[in-house]
């Protein structure tokens, strides 16, 4: 059962990196503050949940799963409000092509 767990827990590992890395690079490559604030966001948050998984399927002592269960909550909490608050920010700021969104539900402000 171990070296199941540790297996898993070096695939969640590897995957968490993946999606990290690809996060990274569409921060770097996305012309549009809309599309960085979404790789900033989406798969950066699910690869250090995968990192942290794959943290608890190896490390598994109580101790460790508390601290990691926080981190992933304010990994949970703090993206969304960020990705808000440099969406809103890059409205205000006219960095955001108006043509590429669907709704303008500030458009009246």
């Amino acid at each position: 059962m171990s070296a199941l767990a540790d297996w898993l827990g070096a695939a969640s590992l590897l995957a968490g990196a993946l999606l990290t890395l690809a996060a990274g690079i569409g921060v770097l490559r996305f012309p549009d503050a809309l599309g960085r604030m979404h790789a900033a966001t989406k798969p950066q948050v699910l690869g250090v949940l995968l990192l942290l998984l794959g943290l608890a399927l190896r490390l598994r002592t109580p101790a460790d799963l508390g601290m990691i269960a926080l981190v992933a909550v304010f990994q949970l909490a703090t993206a969304p409000v960020a990705a808000q608050m440099i969406g809103r920010a890059a409205y205000r700021a006219g960095r955001i092509d108006r043509a590429l969104l669907d709704v303008d539900e500030m458009a009246g402000r």
